[in-house]
């Protein structure tokens, strides 16, 4: 993903985070009959419960952003993710679920399971900024947001700030990377030479000496990154680079490259 499109992204949320602060400012001292926001206890177990009501009750569609930071007290004082991801199997019939999350947060297990489903849950892979957040029926929304007073949990209504979730999760969705997908590039030693071609391309050396770093001739090594680039389903080296990011298949080193290329990526 692109500096520029990072940079989207994150004033996407900053946008959300600001529409959340201001709604709860106005609403604050409604009657209940008029709240559009409801103050959720950040404790597990009341966000679990208030997640499985607003899925159990959704009508058409569930919508989830997965990308929170974790932290040390979290992992102590939670279940297990698998808990969250089983809470979508409560869903009714007919209903659309979604599941946007980050590579260190994929559940492969769960990814494989749906396979098998007749109803199965859409799962792609991204890289965006801390986000918990459950969009259902684009009616109701329940987010975890860390704020200058610390972790916020709330059930919100307010339909400027559902708009804001639901166009950014529909931007971020539309380039997401499906998680069902697996790039198989051979053997140990041929996903290692992958890896190093991905690198190169993406820190713009040029075939030549990318081919004699990897002692084959210029031919062989664009004949690998085709081989690659068509592995992957990406139209051109910057894209490949990308998109093998977001599959997780680059080392770190290598995935900070394709959010900073130099040199040509198309070249």
């Amino acid at each position: 993903m692109s500096d520029r499109r990072e940079d989207e992204l994150e004033q996407a949320l900053l946008e959300v985070q600001a529409l959340i602060e201001s709604s709860v400012a106005i609403h604050r001292d409604r009657s209940v009959q008029e709240q559009l926001i409801t103050a959720v206890d950040s404790s597990y177990g009341a966000v679990l419960d208030t997640a499985r009501n607003l899925i159990n009750g959704a009508a058409r569609s569930i919508e989830i952003v997965h990308a929170r930071r974790p932290s040390v007290s979290d992992q102590s004082a939670r279940q297990s993710d698998r808990v969250e991801r089983e809470l979508l199997y409560g869903a009714a019939e007919g209903v659309c679920v979604r599941l946007l999350t980050v590579p260190p947060l994929l559940d492969e297990e769960f990814v494989r399971e749906q396979f098998g489903r007749e109803r199965p849950v859409a799962v792609r892979v991204a890289r965006i900024p801390p986000l918990q957040a459950l969009i259902v029926d684009g009616k109701a929304a329940f987010v975890v947001a860390e704020s200058t007073v610390g972790r916020r949990s709330s059930v919100i209504r307010v339909p400027e700030v559902l708009h804001t979730l639901h166009t950014f999760f529909e931007s971020v969705w539309s380039d997401a990377v499906p998680a069902g997908e697996r790039v198989v590039f051979g053997d140990p030693a041929r996903a290692a030479l992958a890896q190093r071609i991905l690198g190169a391309l993406q820190a713009g050396v040029t075939d030549e000496v990318a081919a004699r770093e990897q002692a084959v001739s210029v031919r062989t090594y664009r004949r690998y990154v085709a081989e690659i680039m068509s592995l992957l389903g990406a139209s051109s080296r910057f894209q490949a680079g990308v998109r093998a990011a977001e599959l997780g298949l680059m080392p770190p080193s290598a995935s900070a490259a394709a959010r900073t290329p130099t040199g040509h990526p198309d070249r």
